[in-house]
């Protein structure tokens, strides 16, 4: 549900973007990023996953760059904002942007392992499957969780409902591995690339829930950063100290840069 602070622009060709209402069809691919103080991180990131996922899509190329221009341009420049860009099936104007205020995000968060079927249809691209992961989050929320993290059939961990999965062990950085069902990560690949850069060693790892226990365990996402697991809700699994979490916060902080001003304003 979109909150009432919340304004939907939609791409009309040759018109650039035009205010419209709440779409009834089915989102194919979306990103959405943090944008505070008209500051944002690794932007050409985001775009270049939406853009690879819409061409994936069928979408056209030069429409997709033209849109994305406009909405960049037409995101505020003050306060804290979490837009989303989406490409819709089946309307007649299909690239639309979300502008909606960011919601709160804080630096812990309670985790339900969810040991229901993974909901994702499509779980390398995001956007077809966010309703049906809201659902699995709605779920998590009713035993006290703000997320659900995802299982693959065997157990292994993957992703959770909105962010990647990352954790330390004895000195090293691990992720769920790519053959995984696991969305690429602009924040998760961030830290991992800084993480070899600075001689940390990063694993891609198959593991089960219980591996992690006593581990210092993040939630990443371009909304919250990194979240540090502070509670296993319904596990038996522990959560670890966080030593690493506040310098790598840091880092993600410090890639903050001004939203280049480009693009049509809205009309």
């Amino acid at each position: 549900m979109e909150s009432a602070a919340a304004r939907r622009l939609y791409w009309v060709p040759g018109a650039g973007l035009r205010t419209g209402a709440h779409p009834r069809s089915p989102i194919l691919v979306a990103d959405s990023w943090l944008v505070s103080e008209g500051k944002v991180r690794a932007l050409e990131r985001h775009r270049d996953r939406f853009s690879r996922s819409c061409a994936d899509a069928g979408a056209d190329e030069d429409t997709v760059c033209a849109f994305w221009e406009a909405a960049v341009g037409a995101l505020p420049r003050s306060g804290a904002w979490f837009p989303r860009v989406e490409l819709l099936d089946g309307e007649r104007f299909p690239l639309s942007l979300l502008i909606r205020p960011a919601p709160q995000r804080g630096p812990l968060v309670r985790v339900h392992p969810w040991r229901g079927a993974d909901p994702r249809r499509r779980p390398r691209v995001k956007g077809p499957d966010l309703a049906a992961l809201a659902e699995v989050r709605e779920q998590a929320s009713r035993v006290g969780a703000e997320e659900a993290l995802l299982l693959s059939p065997s157990g292994l961990v993957t992703d959770s409902t909105a962010s990647a999965l990352l954790w330390w062990d004895n000195g090293e950085l691990c992720v769920p591995s790519p053959h995984l069902d696991v969305l690429p990560s602009v924040t998760a690949g961030l830290l991992t690339e800084q993480a070899r850069e600075r001689g940390v060693r990063v694993n891609t790892c198959y593991y089960p829930l219980d591996h992690l226990d006593g581990r210092e365990t993040w939630l990443v996402n371009a909304l919250a950063g990194i979240r540090v697991v502070s509670e296993w809700r319904g596990s038996e699994v522990r959560p670890g100290p966080a030593p690493q979490a506040q310098q790598w916060r840091d880092y993600l902080e410090s890639l903050r840069r001004p939203l280049p001003e480009t693009g049509p304003r809205a009309g």
